[in-house]
């Protein structure tokens, strides 16, 4: 620890801290070769920085703990966190903003605390909740958001909402959304300006395969070796144990589900179940490095500060990186899709057999690497064809999922796809083959 901090913690420092900011001072003092034209320098810049930008930032887990101190050494001085999640004591080994005393209280508060004891003369108002709790006007009311989540259905919750939320007549509701995600030693940053540059949904293909499949696919038709290690956990491992909790750190509790799997496999003739992919599935492991979060969160707040500030041109618009041999990092525009759902609103044309059911469709939905939609309900113009709820609906519409989708809607038909996780629908124009 420095003097200079030795001394603001003892209270006879000043509170403004005016060195603290000294190297940024330097990129705002002055113009650069690749600064924007409306670039205002000096104290205009400044004061727009520090007093006036308001930023979100959603998530305060291994990024989310990198952006908040980031930013806050930045120079933001109005920064907003939100996480619906407590301290664990797996976090401490990467989430640096929280200490074994912290064990079981809200991250947003932790960390906020954490960062205004540290930065005097910042200020971070927490939310210990989800996202979705928000309602428009509280999105309306922040210059920046940062997304440093997990959490793929949170992130397209959100990039829908600021989709939403922009009003053509009205420049000031176009929220810039900059986006990170890390998995092991890979990770990924973006720029999202809503309905002008691509945005999370168009580029849900990238994604790894989803781990999440639907009980009808795993308990009748199973197609893959992780519908078979699902149905060992999700559903034999209840009726075989009763209460009895699965514990997936257990050796013998794996072996159980492995053998079952395996059993289950040569049932139906698939290939592929092993000890590690049963781990895999059960555990869902994504190793997290530490070292990968700072890169990540390093690379958001630069392309927040450059779009607070105008001080250099930002991201356009996907930055990656590759650790796993070597490093390795590139750098590429990711174009719109006229079909995609939240900013494109074009139909998506389906082709399947007319001898698929309904319920065929629904699993097709949520396997589907660019649609991913969990829990879906159908309808057309003149019908509903499947709806997961109410449970009076549910129940209504449940004979239709073994009715073939031929019967139901004609050559080039559309139906409408909704679920009660996104704020948004999906039109799909099918097509029989």
């Amino acid at each position: 620890m420095s003097s200079h901090e030795s001394t603001e913690q003892n209270g006879s420092a000043s509170h403004d801290w005016p060195d603290r900011y000294h190297h940024i001072d330097q990129v705002l003092d002055k113009p650069g070769p690749r600064t924007d034209p409306g670039f205002a320098p000096g104290a205009e810049v400044k004061t727009f920085l520090r007093d006036t930008c308001k930023i979100l930032v959603i998530g305060a887990g291994g990024l989310g703990c990198e952006i908040l101190a980031n930013l806050a050494l930045t120079g933001f001085k109005d920064i907003h966190v939100i996480d619906m999640d407590t301290i664990d004591i797996s976090n401490l080994n990467r989430q640096f903003l929280f200490r074994p005393k912290d064990v079981g209280n809200p991250k947003a508060i932790v960390a906020a605390d954490y960062i205004m004891k540290r930065v005097p003369g910042v200020v971070v108002t927490p939310y210990y909740g989800k996202i979705q709790d928000k309602d428009d006007d509280y999105y309306l009311q922040f210059n920046l958001v940062i997304c440093g989540l997990d959490s793929v259905e949170a992130r397209r919750w959100i990039n829908a909402t600021l989709v939403n939320l922009v009003d053509p007549e009205n420049p000031e509701s176009l929220k810039p959304l900059i986006d990170g995600g890390t998995e092991g030693f890979k990770g990924q940053s973006r720029v999202i300006l809503p309905t002008v540059t691509s945005c999370y949904e168009c580029s849900l293909d990238m994604l790894n395969k989803p781990t999440a499949f639907p009980i009808c696919t795993i308990a009748n038709t199973p197609r893959l070796p992780e519908h078979c290690i699902e149905w060992a956990s999700v559903l034999e491992w209840p009726k075989v144990h009763g209460e009895k909790k699965m514990d997936t750190d257990d050796p013998e509790h794996i072996g159980w589900l492995y053998s079952v799997a395996a059993a289950r496999a040569k049932e139906f003739k698939i290939e592929g179940v092993t000890w590690s992919l049963t781990q895999g599935v059960v555990k869902n492991i994504i190793p997290a490095i530490a070292s990968t979060n700072a890169i990540i969160a390093a690379s958001c707040c630069n392309e927040a500060f450059k779009i607070a500030t105008s001080s250099a041109a930002y991201l356009n618009n996907y930055f990656m990186l590759i650790g796993t041999d070597g490093v390795y990092s590139f750098t590429f525009e990711h174009e719109r899709r006229p079909e995609c759902p939240v900013c494109g609103g074009e139909s998506v044309d389906i082709s399947i057999s007319r001898e698929w059911t309904v319920e065929r469709l629904i699993e097709m939905l949520v396997e589907k690497q660019d649609i991913q939609i969990k829990k879906p309900s159908l309808s057309t113009p003149d019908k509903q064809i499947y709806l997961q709820a109410p449970p009076q609906l549910e129940a209504a519409t449940r004979p239709n999922l073994e009715k073939k989708v031929s019967d139901l809607v004609p050559e080039g038909g559309e139906i409408t796809i909704t679920a009660s996780s996104l704020p948004f629908s999906l039109s799909l124009k099918i097509q029989y083959r």
